[in-house]
């Protein structure tokens, strides 16, 4: 039987050493930890320096506040992403969408950010601007009644 991982997102938490404490012993290297700062993550004590990823070796307390372990490896987001995440290819395009890149989202359609444009005139949409979506195409509001003009048909407004 195959062994099966689960993926754990896990916080960081970094906190102030109080001076009349017993140092704490780090999870990475063992050794007590006398710094200003330390951080708390999976019930365990790390220097700043000791939390890292293991794939591209950044520390974990400055990226973010959060890490995630699977097949007992401790990740930052985009590592766990390119290793683990699933992919996909873009509804414009047809390529191929790394896990960890950003997305937008139409329906059951994902594009990259570049892709996610007018498909008749290329105009780029940003945050918050109204696209209809035609036969899954992306439409914006002018390519839109004018073919609603033409034609009569009727997209659904996202």
């Amino acid at each position: 039987m195959p062994t099966v991982y689960l993926a754990l997102r896990k916080r960081i938490q970094m906190l102030s050493v109080q001076p009349d404490t017993k140092p704490k012993g780090c999870a990475g290297c063992n050794r007590k930890i006398k710094d200003r700062y330390l951080l708390k993550a999976l019930d365990k004590y790390w220097h700043e320096d000791c939390l890292k990823c293991a794939c591209c070796d950044c520390r974990l307390g400055e990226v973010g506040s959060t890490l995630y372990t699977k097949a007992n490896l401790i990740l930052c987001r985009r590592d766990y992403l390119r290793l683990f995440g699933v992919t996909g290819n873009c509804a414009a395009c047809s390529k191929l969408i790394p896990a960890f890149e950003m997305v937008m989202r139409a329906k059951d359609n994902v594009y990259h950010l570049d892709c996610f444009a007018c498909q008749l005139c290329n105009q780029r949409f940003c945050v918050g601007d109204k696209f209809f979506l035609k036969n899954n195409m992306i439409l914006c509001q002018t390519d839109y009644e004018e073919g609603l003009m033409k034609d009569g048909y009727a997209p659904q407004v996202r």
